[in-house]
């Protein structure tokens, strides 16, 4: 009798410590899913909050409007709509917007054939030795800081485009879509080169993961629509895109977002200038290189409204950068049910 009391009070102490340990787990993975959307809707707020007084002054004109202008810190404030600001005060942050736009579009163009390119040759073509060795690579490029891209671009990448890449582009046929090359190619500090830095960022991040989808493809399926007769070419477009596309679809997201909220880089590289690019080659900015550039400054104005006005920057950024995330996600959607393969739409 001992012995079985016992042994029963020792399973039921067991079955306590189970029941313990899976709400346990259960509070751990309920809080870990609870603190990114807690992280980010206290974001969000605290952005909004500082930027009431910016946006109640600047209205829709921030959007549409191009001129960028603090006014006189020094003079006497002056207050319209009930916000106190510098005399002569004016932001409009379209070229911020345009600018942050034309940059990511420009990467991702140039990225994804580059970086889908690199997943297939390291899969497919390459020894196992030598793919690991460019798989590795990838990798450490992946974790490059952002500025060390960003004086590059200046030092060595920006001049060498504009002495040996960029005249060559521009005289290009003046038909479409060349003709966007043509035009002053300037000293290699502008909205392509910014592009093309932001390109040279994301091409791991979107190269690897492909490169580890790709991994996923099982072998007797390719070697089965082999033996039905197909090229390797047909084998790959037919199997290999089918299975991996919407995780393809999601790297470029990820590349996306990088490209979109990017700052030291795109600041050295872009030429910082707060208008437009009149040229493929043309000095620009995006929103990112602007907080960073203007927030020192900013904190000059005695009203605040500069800096209010960054955060209600910074809340557009956020913004556009959920837009493109839901149209993404929407796209990534949209080609998963046409796929007869796994990898469907809840990647």
């Amino acid at each position: 009798m001992e012995r079985g009391g016992l042994v029963a009070g020792t399973t039921g102490r067991r079955s306590r410590g189970r029941l313990l340990g899976e709400r346990a787990l259960a509070a751990a993975t309920a809080t870990s899913a609870v603190v990114p959307l807690g992280a980010l809707a206290a974001t969000v707020a605290i952005l909004v909050f500082e930027a009431l007084p910016a946006i109640r002054f600047n209205g829709w004109h921030f959007l549409v409007g191009s001129a960028w202008r603090p006014g006189d810190y020094y003079g006497q404030p002056v207050r319209t709509g009930g916000v106190l600001h510098p005399a002569g005060a004016s932001y409009g942050a379209f070229p911020l917007i345009i600018g942050t736009l034309e940059s990511s579009a420009i990467a991702i163009v140039v990225a994804f054939p580059l970086a889908v390119g690199a997943a297939v040759l390291v899969v497919e073509k390459l020894p196992a030795r030598l793919a690991g060795a460019v798989g590795f690579c990838l990798e450490v490029l992946a974790g490059i800081p952002s500025v060390v891209f960003g004086l590059w671009g200046v030092l060595a990448f920006g001049p060498w485009l504009a002495r040996d890449v960029y005249p060559i582009l521009a005289h290009l046929p003046n038909v479409p879509p060349f003709d966007i090359f043509r035009g002053n190619v300037g000293h290699g500090l502008g909205l392509l080169s910014g592009g093309l830095v932001l390109a040279c960022m994301i091409v791991p991040i979107i190269a690897a993961t492909s490169r580890d989808l790709l991994r996923q493809v099982p072998e007797a399926t390719k070697e089965g629509a082999v033996a039905l007769g197909m090229t390797q070419a047909e084998v790959f477009r037919t199997v290999q895109v089918r299975w991996v596309r919407t995780g393809v679809l999601g790297a470029v997201i990820l590349g996306l977002g990088r490209a979109l909220g990017e700052t030291i880089a795109i600041a050295l590289v872009s030429g910082s200038v707060l208008q437009s690019a009149t040229n493929i080659y043309g000095g620009m900015t995006t929103i990112a290189a602007t907080i960073v550039s203007l927030l020192d400054s900013a904190e000059g104005d005695p009203t605040g409204l500069a800096v209010r006005t960054l955060a209600e920057a910074a809340l557009v950024l956020a913004l556009l950068t959920l837009l493109v995330n839901v149209g993404a996600r929407l796209l990534v959607r949209r080609a998963a049910r046409g796929a007869a393969l796994p990898i469907g739409a809840g990647f």
